[in-house]
């Protein structure tokens, strides 16, 4: 297993989380915010993104999975769900990442069907290139390329979630 050079250091991630919580603290601004994080992966950027939102808030968590080590199930599954009563609530869903669009479409309608007020999502990188589903995303960090990244949350089996920094991760032959 190989771990390149940094994709996004540290102070870039830092830099781009405080773009984002300034664009989310000016649309909810005087509104009260329920933030809820997709965990396992996004509970770096969740955690940092939160506070440095200048909005009231409250958190919840979904955790849900869909790959094991590089590939997708295809098949999202829900581990624990929201508790909060999310109807008539501003929900911001927040997630590491976007590629096939999968995963994040299933959780979407699933808190669609809550009837929350409104909902926007928030992911940090999108990765377009490999896209099946069509899914509305309010606020990106940054685009990466059609590249499995590890690193401030993101893992391979579970590992590198503990890096500040993302990377390119590759499997040796």
């Amino acid at each position: 297993m190989i771990v390149g050079k940094p994709l996004f250091t540290t102070k870039e991630i830092q830099t781009k989380v405080r773009e984002l919580a300034d664009r989310i603290s000016a649309d909810y601004s005087g509104k009260d915010l329920l933030a809820v994080g997709i965990l396992r992966g996004a509970f770096m950027f969740f955690s940092d993104l939160v506070r440095a939102i200048k909005a009231p808030l409250t958190i919840d968590f979904i955790v849900a999975s869909s790959y094991v080590k590089m590939a997708t199930l295809g098949e999202v599954k829900i581990h624990c769900d929201i508790r909060e009563d999310i109807s008539d609530k501003d929900v911001l869903l927040i997630d590491d990442i976007i590629d096939s669009g999968i995963t994040l479409n299933q959780i979407r309608e699933r808190i669609l069907a809550r009837r929350p007020s409104s909902l926007k999502i928030c992911v940090f990188l999108d990765k377009k290139e490999r896209r099946m589903v069509d899914v509305p995303v309010d606020y990106i960090g940054f685009e990466i390329p059609n590249e499995y990244v590890v690193g401030y949350g993101l893992d391979y089996d579970n590992k590198f979630r503990n890096l500040p920094y993302i990377s390119i991760f590759k499997k040796k032959a």
